[in-house]
């Protein structure tokens, strides 16, 4: 673990590699688990402003799910989320006809319909992010699903950290991207 600013950030994000590889996973980090993606308070009122927009993008259960649960939901950890379809995929994933899932929000965005990509926790995806009240920690989950894009980064010779650059940028800004990647030089440097 080092820190940059109000953030402790796991050396995993330096030390592993990573591309998404959905030929090989079909996206199921939006489909698996128990719980939505994780919102955060900002976001809240982005999700609600831009609905309308996206709701044409998304599929029938989808918006089923959003119009019976809200747009964002509070989930068992007290913190917000996506809301889910049956207990399984969020409620924004939308499919292409190879059954490889999208996120609809993202959809509406590259259509310019919207201005906001999508939740940045799922643009930050593999890293997570977890506020405290003196700073942020910043690491990797490891998830089986994921497998296959661990050996596509690992093949392609791409850390996680350079893969979700713009997502980090976004979230802790340019300045501390720098710094992350003098670290990462840093690290390099005492391998070799």
């Amino acid at each position: 673990m080092f820190q940059i600013g109000k953030t402790i950030v796991s050396e995993e994000i330096l030390e592993n590699d990573f591309v998404c590889n959905l030929n090989a996973c079909k996206g199921a980090c939006c489909v698996g688990g128990e719980y939505g993606a994780p919102v955060e308070d900002s976001e809240t009122d982005i999700l609600v402003n831009i609905y309308q927009d996206v709701k044409p993008y998304l599929r029938p259960e989808g918006v089923k799910a959003i119009e019976e649960q809200g747009v964002f939901v509070k989930g068992e950890d007290g913190e917000w989320e996506t809301p889910l379809v049956n207990n399984s995929e969020c409620a924004y994933v939308i499919f292409s006809e190879d059954g490889i899932t999208k996120c609809g929000i993202e959809a509406a965005y590259e259509d310019g319909a919207t201005k906001w990509k999508k939740p940045v926790s799922c643009h930050l995806y593999p890293v997570r992010t977890r506020e405290y009240s003196e700073f942020t920690a910043v690491n990797y989950h490891k998830w089986e699903i994921c497998d296959p894009a661990c050996s596509l980064g690992k093949e392609l010779k791409v850390p996680i950290y350079k893969f979700v650059k713009e997502a980090l940028i976004r979230k802790f800004g340019k300045a501390w991207y720098s710094e992350l990647e003098e670290v990462a030089s840093g690290n390099q440097a005492s391998k070799s």
